[in-house]
């Protein structure tokens, strides 16, 4: 193993190390197991990129994991209700996984340089014009789609299911709504979709 793969496999293990502490579960229809909710996220992240693009970038490959590393620690109801609140939190919350994941870089091997970029992709920055910021957002989307489109569509009416998917398409590329197509849904919930692409 080289010293750049060593590096990379050592921070992907402490981030999901950190992701074990998440107190919320999630049951894996793939394990068949309960896991910790965010470690859950962060494989099911690093599995999309790997698909989406087998090549990417170590820090891209970063980034995808940390996505949402402690999302725990800053609980949406630390903020205030409405749409500020909604944004407040959002931001906060970016820069605080942002911060997470450069911490764990520091010491194993990684430049200030390297740090600042990963935080800059899970900030999610230059979303369009950043190649990798847009594969980042492409992976986000996809995963939210294959992963959790059904269970928020059992606790939300069909218009605010089609105001959703129709936003989540506007944040991805041709390739990410190539790959989005390619998913297997359930009958009920391809047709929304397709009602909501004007298919």
């Amino acid at each position: 193993m080289t010293d750049q793969h060593a590096r990379l496999s050592l921070v992907l293990s402490l981030i999901d190390e950190a992701n074990q502490h998440d107190p919320n579960i999630e049951f894996d229809l793939q394990s068949g197991k309960n896991e910790a909710k965010e470690w859950l996220y962060g494989k099911r992240m690093s599995e999309r990129l790997a698909l989406f693009s087998p090549n990417a970038p170590e820090l891209l490959q970063i980034a995808a994991r940390a996505q949402h590393i402690e999302r725990w620690k800053s609980p949406r109801s630390d903020y205030p209700e409405g749409r500020a609140g909604y944004k407040k939190w959002r931001a906060e919350l970016s820069l605080f996984h942002a911060v997470r994941a450069a911490e764990l870089m520091a010491g194993n091997g990684y430049s200030e340089e390297e740090r600042e970029r990963v935080k800059f992709l899970v900030q999610k920055r230059q979303l369009r014009r950043d190649p990798d910021t847009q594969a980042l957002e492409d992976i986000i989307c996809l995963v939210f789609l294959e992963h959790y489109l059904a269970p928020f569509a059992a606790k939300h009416a069909e218009e605010k299911l089609i105001d959703i998917i129709q936003k989540t398409w506007k944040k991805m590329s041709e390739a990410g709504h190539s790959a989005a197509l390619q998913l297997s849904y359930p009958p009920h919930l391809l047709a929304i979709i397709q009602k909501a692409l004007g298919a």
